[in-house]
């Protein structure tokens, strides 16, 4: 997938608005089991919100780590909520559709 551009990135903030967040970053950190919770909830909904209850001082560092992880992109951060977005592989099952350009 392509890296997304500002209108793109604005788009996703926008559709994620009301989303409530999927997966929560508690004390222990980025484990292997939240990376894969967040893995499954951007297969099943593209777009996923990560909420960090703990670790609020280094939210970009993680966002960066996350998006690295799980191979998708990062729409914003709003608060200490990331939202994260990674395309459908399969056409068929892709919910989001993104703007080819602004206006």
């Amino acid at each position: 997938m392509s890296d997304l551009v500002g209108y793109q990135r604005k788009a996703l903030r926008g559709m994620a608005h009301e989303l409530e967040p999927a997966v929560f970053v508690r004390q222990a950190g980025l484990t292997e089991n939240v990376l894969t919770s967040i893995g499954r909830a951007l297969e099943a909904h593209e777009l996923i919100k990560v909420k960090f209850v703990d670790h609020k001082e280094s939210k970009r560092e993680l966002a960066a780590e996350i998006v690295a992880s799980c191979d998708a992109e990062l729409a914003g951060i709003v608060g200490h909520i990331a939202i994260v977005y990674r395309q459908q592989p399969d056409p068929q099952k892709r919910r989001i559709r993104l703007p080819a350009r602004e206006g």
